[in-house]
């Protein structure tokens, strides 16, 4: 049985959770909805322990937490990006993007472009745009 066939039954602690739990709760969203949980969770799990698994979601175009996934990504790449990757590994950033660009599809394809972008013009950064969704729910190329 996969992850996505059983029934989530919620967090052991939201603040932190494992991967297995992000995964389950991101194929039942509404098992746990988004407004209920910790302040700014999405930058809470935007970080270098999940990133993996958030990417394998946002890849995942049946995921139904999908844009919830791609927005995390964008959170991470500003943060890697906007600390000159003290916060995030740049090795990890670039195979991320790599990956992006020969997997995935149209939104995968905007967000490395846009984080590449970023990368090279770090004064692209717009904090509606990068930390709360704005490239996500406007999906656009920066330029």
């Amino acid at each position: 049985m996969s992850v996505q066939d059983s029934a989530f039954r919620g967090f052991a602690n939201p603040v932190d959770p494992s991967p297995a739990e992000l995964r389950a709760w991101a194929y039942e969203p509404d098992s746990v909805p988004l407004h209920t949980m910790p302040k700014d969770w999405d930058l809470l799990v935007s970080g270098d322990r999940l990133i993996g698994t958030l990417f394998d979601l946002a890849m995942d175009q049946s995921c139904p937490a999908r844009r919830f996934a791609l927005h995390c990504l964008y959170i991470y790449a500003a943060d890697g990006i906007r600390t000159k990757f003290r916060a995030h590994p740049k090795r990890r950033l670039r195979k991320l993007v790599e990956q992006a660009e020969r997997l995935g599809d149209e939104p995968m394809a905007i967000w490395a472009h846009n984080t590449r972008m970023l990368q090279a013009r770090p004064q692209l950064f717009d904090y509606r745009d990068w930390c709360e969704g704005g490239l996500v729910r406007q999906a656009r190329r920066l330029s």
